[in-house]
């Protein structure tokens, strides 16, 4: 089958299956949780996408990697990932916004297939450190997710203050099935914690490969100038969690701007450089 059509197929997947949860999940009550038969109608085209981007990234002669291939890369981390936390919390709620953007995004290396890449990133070493990096984006993706939904609900439970009764109205839906904002903002920070040291991983194998292939450990570009702020913003965060204990609307923030930092980094130079300078690199 062409690879245009795998990535329609498996695009068309997900919306039908963001489009189902977002009716079991986000309409009426309290959302039920994932049943064996939804775990295993999510693996199958989570799978199709893992093909995709294995072909694209380890078995293509010619390396092209651009904007498209990172946010379709990224949101395969993010369903992923959704799909195991499942197996041990009650993320349901999550699960319609997740299936969703991985639909938007699956067919975007398809439609901006990006330019060839220099011969360099050919080596395997490289392609390593690449899934390494977009392993690091898909983590704080999903980071970034918690953030917004721990706002979204700390809003809701503000405007319900009162009384028992007002504050169990206010978390209806797909709020209901949710973890309380403490175990939520727990698992926040483990995700940033992993994230944080592939990010460090990858920015050091970068360097390595850097200083090898051009003689220079950090080549100050836009990439690597705005890789190394998201990687202070998120060192200033953990080590003020350790601290200071910072939690609640300050952690958020932290964890949103570090975020934005980070599709700086490469997704959005990607897009400038492709789609309107019309260049690799």
């Amino acid at each position: 089958m062409a690879p245009i059509l795998l990535h329609g197929l498996t695009a068309l997947m997900y919306a039908v299956l963001a489009a189902y949860m977002w009716k079991t999940r986000w309409q009426g009550g309290e959302a039920p949780p994932l049943s064996p038969g939804e775990r295993a109608a999510i693996l199958a085209p989570l799978l199709l996408h893992s093909y995709l981007l294995w072909t694209t990234l380890f078995e293509a002669n010619q390396l092209r990697f651009g904007f498209g291939q990172a946010l379709s890369a990224t949101l395969w981390i993010a369903v992923a990932i959704y799909w195991i936390e499942s197996l041990f919390v009650r993320v349901e709620g999550m699960q319609p916004l997740v299936l969703g953007l991985a639909a938007i995004c699956t067919p975007l290396p398809v439609l901006f297939p990006g330019l060839v890449t220099p011969a360099y990133t050919h080596a395997t070493e490289f392609r390593v450190h690449l899934a390494m990096a977009m392993l690091a984006y898909g983590l704080f993706m999903i980071a970034a997710l918690h953030a917004l939904l721990m706002t979204l609900v700390e809003r809701r439970l503000h405007s319900g203050a009162g009384s028992a009764r007002s504050e169990a109205s206010a978390l209806h839906g797909p709020f209901a099935s949710l973890p309380p904002l403490l175990t939520l903002e727990a698992l926040l920070f483990r995700i940033i914690g992993l994230g944080f040291t592939l990010l460090t991983l990858t920015l050091l194998t970068g360097a390595i490969f850097s200083e090898t292939l051009f003689g220079q450990a950090l080549r100050f570009n836009h990439k690597t100038v705005f890789a190394i702020i998201s990687w202070l913003i998120f060192a200033a965060l953990l080590a003020g969690r350790h601290f200071f204990g910072w939690r609640g609307r300050k952690a958020l923030r932290w964890t949103l701007t570090g975020f934005v930092m980070l599709l700086f980094a490469y997704v959005g130079s990607r897009f400038v450089l492709e789609v309107i300078l019309h260049r690799a690199a």
